[in-house]
């Protein structure tokens, strides 16, 4: 039951009309007339579903193959048999950092020999992911050493109509909304990282967020600026199990000083951290400087003018007076924000797991129900760190009384939240559970979420219509209604998914309406925005991606992954990146990961978006300054 992937291929149209100094073959360039000699594939385009993608794909003879999901609109193209398509190979040797940009071509590599329809339809064959694919042509040896891109030449009655340059979205999981089960609160089953084929999770227990500032060139903080921090970890009954430290610094001065000032910010923490407890503490630093709210805050000011500076002409003029007035905003910029995962002292951590199953069958019989409740959840940190066998839980003598009924709510969800193969076990478990206590909302609540993975698994046949149902009435039961919000957007997911699959537009298109309407009304978590910002572009609503992520990147603190797919999403968008705003969330992705942010410009079929982003003055100065220095 893993999660759907995503590999997603974006199409950008760029027409221009200079002239050509290579081989054109038999291919036509029209102007005025364009609108009559190209009206049939206008209309074509034109009536093709957003979700119909294509693109060019090389085997490993280096033979070139136009590949598309939808045979139907194939055939609408390729009608006659002037219709047809060229390849155009570009090669990345023409944006060097050292070279002037050559000036925009309507054929910017070598033009490969156009295939008309009936070739096309000859060699059309069936393909992965129930995709067709029929040859294009093949790659020319001079370029078998080089980084290259393949654009498309759509052809009718042998003019050229439409010219394509394939981008390319990198690939995340995603997943419904994350729901949490209900055990003495919600706990959430968290994704450790959005990265492909990772399905590592955490049982979220509790979270601590604080920003404690620094002085100027001082790597030790006011035990004033502390005191909160502190003052939280000692009422607490948790111990901190990591720590996520981002360190910053303010942009004046040099760099390498400033990173070596941010480290030793962030070791004086983790010390201070470390004496609160005897295990441990698994730490993660990230250091930069603060060019984000830098940025931010000079907008509208006299300084404004920096924002459009190289990273070095900024420090040359952040001197002197400049320096001094502009201190009011550098000082909140030196400053360390610290998150803290911590989990529940275990009081019980020494003693035998049997030992423990024996006091929790005591303390029942004893009626000693917030005594029993520790102990199991002593049990449960057992088993989540693999210290026991799950086979435990049946070892627990819990009467099948009505008071009771939380324990045996707390085993099912557990058993579950602990693998997801349990899911159905899990799932009948609770149905019978609810026979005793119909009207709790912890078991209505978790009966819900295992539902709702049932139904997207289809390991059960699910009546959709009395589904919905079930979750609207869950207020009734005293579920908040933030909660249910999440379960009905995950609700049009699944429902999206399946109208995708019968190739029901208009209603997958109203199921994803309503996922773009409500889910501001739900509680989302980075992982959450970065999962419903790859469905959305899944579903080819970009514009609502877009939307989705765009308040959280002008923050310092932004999730990386969502920072970088925010690029993806943009940096194609000429109108977007022109923006002087996009300058700060450009610097920000650098800061975060310079290397990342650079393979963006690689060629889209080795990982990167496309370098053909690098024809944009803009992103070649950006790119050539980051990148290539």
């Amino acid at each position: 039951m893993k999660p759907y992937y995503l590999k997603l291929t974006l199409f950008f149209l760029a027409l221009s009309t200079n002239g050509f100094s290579q081989e054109t073959f038999d291919i036509q360039f029209p102007q005025g007339e364009r609108s009559i000699v190209c009206q049939r594939c206008f209309q074509a385009f034109a009536q093709k579903p957003k979700e119909v993608g294509f693109s060019i794909k090389m085997d490993q003879t280096n033979t070139l193959y136009f590949e598309v999901n939808d045979k139907k609109w194939f055939n609408l193209l390729f009608k006659n048999a002037g219709d047809g398509i060229a390849v155009d190979v570009v090669s990345k040797d023409r944006y060097g950092c050292l070279e002037v940009l050559p000036e925009l071509q309507q054929i910017r590599g070598e033009l490969l020999k156009p295939v008309y329809a009936p070739e096309l339809k000859k060699t059309l064959r069936p393909a992965e992911n129930n995709k067709f694919r029929a040859r294009v042509g093949r790659l020319p040896d001079s370029y078998k050493t080089k980084e290259v891109e393949f654009n498309i030449l759509f052809l009718t009655d042998k003019n050229l109509c439409q010219y394509y340059t394939i981008f390319n979205l990198e690939s995340y999981q995603w997943d419904l909304l994350d729901m949490g089960m209900y055990l003495d609160s919600i706990t959430y089953k968290t994704k450790l990282s959005a990265k492909a084929h990772d399905d590592q999770y955490s049982l979220k227990q509790k979270t601590l967020t604080f920003t404690i500032p620094f002085e100027k060139n001082k790597s030790i903080y006011s035990q004033e600026d502390i005191k909160p921090l502190y003052d939280s970890l000692r009422l607490t009954d948790f111990n901190i199990k990591k720590i996520d430290i981002k360190a910053y610094a303010s942009v004046e001065g040099n760099a390498e000083r400033n990173l070596k000032l941010q480290q030793e910010r962030a070791s004086s923490i983790v010390k201070a951290m470390q004496a609160f407890q005897e295990p441990t503490i698994e730490t993660k630093v990230s250091t930069s400087e603060n060019w984000v709210e830098f940025l931010n805050d000079i907008t509208g000011t006299n300084f404004d003018s920096f924002k459009s500076l190289p990273k070095a002409e900024v420090k040359q003029k952040l001197t002197g007076s400049t320096a001094q007035e502009l201190e009011k905003y550098l000082r909140n910029h030196r400053k360390a924000v610290i998150r803290l995962e911590l989990e529940r002292i275990d009081k019980y951590k020494d003693m035998a797991t049997e030992v423990i199953i024996s006091l929790f069958n005591q303390a029942i019989g004893d009626d000693n129900l917030d005594e029993a409740t520790t102990l199991q959840n002593s049990i449960f940190e057992r088993l989540k760190d693999k210290e026991a066998n799950p086979d435990v839980l049946s070892s627990m003598e819990i009467p099948r009384q009505l008071k009771y009924t939380p324990f045996f709510n707390k085993n099912s969800a557990f058993r579950y939240l602990k693998d997801e193969r349990n899911l159905l076990i899990a799932y009948k478990e609770l149905q019978e559970l609810e026979k005793l206590a119909p009207k709790d909302k912890r078991i209505k609540y978790n009966i819900a979420a295992l539902k709702m993975r049932i139904w997207r698994y289809n390991v059960e046949p699910v009546k959709q219509e009395n589904f919905k149902n079930e979750l609207l009435n869950l207020k009734k039961y005293g579920i908040n209604q933030r909660l249910i919000n999440r379960m009905l957007v995950n609700y049009h997911i699944i429902k999206s998914e399946l109208y995708m699959r019968a190739r029901d537009y208009a209603n997958k298109d109203k199921s994803v309406a309503y996922i773009v309407a409500n889910y501001k009304n739900v509680p989302l978590q980075d992982y959450d925005y970065l999962s419903l910002a790859q469905f959305l572009t899944y579903y080819a609503d970009l514009k609502a991606a877009e939307n989705l992520l765009q308040p959280k990147m002008k923050t310092v603190d932004v999730d990386e992954n969502l920072l970088f797919y925010y690029l993806n999403l943009t940096l194609v968008n000429k109108e977007i990146i022109q923006n002087p705003e996009y300058r700060t969330i450009m610097l920000n992705a650098i800061n975060l990961n310079k290397e990342r942010f650079c393979r963006l410009f690689n060629a889209s079929n080795e990982g990167g978006i496309t370098f053909q982003l690098l024809e944009d003055d803009y992103l070649h100065d950006t790119y050539c300054e980051s990148c290539e220095n």
